[in-house]
């Protein structure tokens, strides 16, 4: 039986026609070309010669639409048809186009009878918008400088990529293979995070992990993209002064960013949400585990669309959730926990200190640094407590991850002040981290008390010294302080710049 009905017999109906006709059982044809139903009629379709779409002729259908199509080509007969349609099967799904010409009047008289009107004028005039302006030229470049890329682009992550550098990569990889170029999506680094092994492994994701004491490893590569991250060198482990081709990002730059196609948006809550804006205005369709992983980027760096979240960002995902796989995101953010994390965070308990409204707290050695943003999280729950900062140390660097609600302070400004001259940190307003070289001090005899008791004392130190300086009702007074005072620590080395978070 028949479930769908087309009426129109104009070039827009006979595109639908053609579009939905596969299933040649689940079709019924009002048309008033002769010529045309008799090739339908060839092909299986119901058709019913007309040309006049009224309610006789609807009433005389042996079936009840699941979907009904309205696409004349003159919108008095659309509104008409339209009206007729919606009386005689109110429970059908109503898609009606409004023909060129049509009058505001007609437009509303749709508008009221239809589920979804197709107006060919705002479906041009918007078209037109997608490639002229700022947002037209940005998209027309990207496309030129990919086409102009002769062999072989690597997508560079930063280091140990969190899900909005993978999506982000896999996704201009997608955009650069359209272009006509072999891609490889790289990373420096680990990922060690159970959720973003489970999402790279879930989505078969084919990444490439650069080995930075293989002197060769980037010989194969004749042009270099970075995503989530705006320059060679910071947070990857790329030499400083490579040649870049293209950087998406959406962190505010510290620095210049030289590349011969820079996109720098800050206004918006995730890199994802840029690549979905390509997609869009390149007309390209997302394919499942593209948008699936776009979406958990934007979920993950937004934390849920309560972290610096913009419009555009509603919007992408809004774009995404009828096209992602929503059962594997669901497996992905149920992972198992190691052991090594468990532990961490029970460590982070049981050594926290507060200071008015700010818990710290000092894991020692720990194998997992992706633990040390869990464990943050996990303290920030606890009453009275507006941020926390847990950090250990790995490899002979001290890592640390720091949380906050409200507004009372910025933590990667926070995080900068405390520790952007001997080491390297940044991050979001409510979600940052940083990492300092041991330099010297990770010779110390004795190290399992010695070292930790400095460590202790210079990051908590200049941590507290400079939420101080930005938010007095934070801490309020600050009592207890230990003996070590930042300037005792002159050892520390000074590794490159970090925009992200340890997660």
């Amino acid at each position: 039986m028949p479930s769908r009905l087309v009426i129109g017999a104009g070039s827009t109906a006979r595109a639908v026609i053609d579009a939905v006709s596969g299933d040649h059982e689940s079709l019924w044809v009002l048309t008033g070309d002769k010529h045309r139903a008799e090739t339908l009629r060839e092909s299986g379709v119901s058709v019913t010669v007309t040309d006049d779409f009224d309610r006789a002729a609807m009433a005389e259908l042996d079936m009840t639409p699941e979907t009904v199509v309205v696409a004349s080509d003159d919108p008095a007969v659309n509104v008409a048809a339209g009206e007729t349609a919606a009386e005689l099967f109110p429970d059908t799904f109503r898609l009606c186009y409004t023909g060129y010409g049509s009058t505001a009047s007609q437009r509303r008289r749709l508008d009221s009878v239809a589920d979804r009107v197709v107006d060919p004028e705002a479906v041009l005039a918007d078209r037109i918008q997608r490639s002229v302006g700022d947002a037209g030229a940005r998209t027309r470049k990207l496309q030129e400088v990919l086409r102009d890329i002769d062999g072989h682009l690597a997508v560079v992550t930063h280091d140990n990529p969190d899900p909005d550098a993978i999506a982000s990569a896999v996704a201009l990889g997608e955009l650069a293979a359209r272009a006509d170029c072999e891609v490889s999506l790289c990373y420096y680094g680990d990922i060690s995070h159970q959720e973003n092994r489970a999402f790279v492994n879930l989505l078969e994701y084919d990444l490439v992990n650069l080995d930075p004491e293989d002197d060769a490893a980037l010989d194969p590569y004749d042009g270099f993209a970075l995503v989530d991250h705006s320059r060679p060198g910071v947070n990857d482990q790329l030499p400083a002064d490579l040649p870049i081709d293209i950087v998406i990002d959406h962190h505010p730059p510290r620095m210049p960013v030289e590349a011969r196609y820079v996109d720098l948006r800050s206004g918006v809550g995730a890199t994802s949400t840029l690549l979905v804006d390509y997609f869009e205005r390149l007309e390209v369709e997302l394919s499942e585990p593209i948008a699936t992983g776009l979406l958990f980027g934007i979920r993950v760096d937004t934390r849920d669309f309560r972290r610096e979240v913009s419009a555009e960002d509603f919007e992408a995902a809004a774009k995404l959730v009828g096209r992602a796989d929503m059962e594997a995101l669901q497996r992905i953010e149920d992972p198992s926990v190691s052991g090594e994390t468990l532990a961490v965070i029970g460590r982070a308990i049981d050594n926290r200190e507060k200071e008015g409204s700010v818990l710290l707290s000092c894991v020692g050695e720990l194998s997992d640094r992706d633990a040390l943003a869990q464990a943050a999280d996990r303290l920030l729950d606890l009453e009275d407590i507006h941020a926390t900062l847990v950090y250990g140390v790995l490899d002979g660097t001290i890592y640390a991850s720091a949380r906050a609600r409200g507004a009372d302070i910025d933590l990667g400004e926070a995080l900068r002040d405390a520790f952007g001259q001997i080491g390297s940190a940044g991050g979001h307003a409510d979600m940052a981290g940083a990492q300092i070289a041991l330099g010297v001090l990770d010779s110390v005899d004795d190290r399992e008390e010695s070292l930790h008791t400095i460590v202790r004392s210079v990051v908590n130190d200049r941590f507290l010294d400079a939420v101080d300086s930005r938010s007095h009702r934070l801490l309020g007074r600050v009592d207890g302080r230990t003996e070590f005072a930042s300037a005792e620590y002159p050892e520390l080395s000074r590794p490159p710049l970090d925009e992200h978070d340890t997660a």
